[in-house]
């Protein structure tokens, strides 16, 4: 029996909801199942930030959660999963993963996942990192988890917000084997850069 093709997404309250809805976006034509959590405040910050509705949002997704569901499927550890992307996660996500308070289905579900020892990957968004976020992002490497912030990479010469977006996106699913084409990677420093002294990357 093969493993299931099914990923867990949660998106917090942080700012930077595109960046789930664009994980969603970018899954739904794979084989990939998402089972999707929205936190409270989730449902909140996307309205700001987006043009998109709550309901948008959950139609993108295989499955959907309330976040107050403790008994779904993805609260146990013998529903098989590829692991569990956060994007965005807060700083008190972090906070409670950390310390092991599950009490709400994003919290538990990431703590089945670090258990079981799946992949859980956070897309922490926060500026500037305090000490406590400092350590609780160690204390959650040092268990497993892949800590990887949403941040723009410019060596491909980005040209809108999507293309920032994508790129952020895409790297965060390599963390989970899930390698999409994206028209951005990384090829090798161009004929210019060759030229340049010493060949340094710019």
């Amino acid at each position: 029996m093969s493993a299931p093709r099914r990923l867990i997404v949660g998106i917090t309250g942080a700012t930077g909801t595109i960046f789930g809805i664009r994980l969603l976006e970018m899954l739904r034509d794979t084989d990939i199942e998402t089972h999707l959590v929205l936190s409270k405040w989730a449902a909140r910050t996307l309205v700001e930030e987006t043009t998109f509705t709550v309901e948008d949002v959950q139609r993108l997704a295989t499955v959907v959660y309330p976040s107050t569901d403790q008994g779904a499927a993805i609260s146990s550890g013998s529903f098989v999963t590829m692991g569990m992307a956060i994007v965005p996660c807060s700083v008190r996500t972090l906070a409670a993963i950390a310390h092991g308070i599950g009490d709400n289905l994003i919290h538990r579900a990431a703590d089945v996942v670090l258990k079981e020892r799946r992949r859980l990957v956070l897309a922490v968004r926060e500026a500037p990192f305090n000490d406590i976020h400092l350590e609780n992002m160690l204390k959650l490497s040092r268990m497993g988890a892949v800590i990887c912030p949403p941040l723009p990479a410019f060596y491909n010469r980005p040209e809108t917000i999507d293309d920032l977006v994508n790129y952020s996106v895409a790297r965060l699913l390599d963390q989970l084997d899930i390698h999409l084409k994206v028209g951005n990677r990384w090829g090798g420093l161009g004929e210019a850069a060759r030229r340049s002294p010493a060949g340094t990357k710019r």
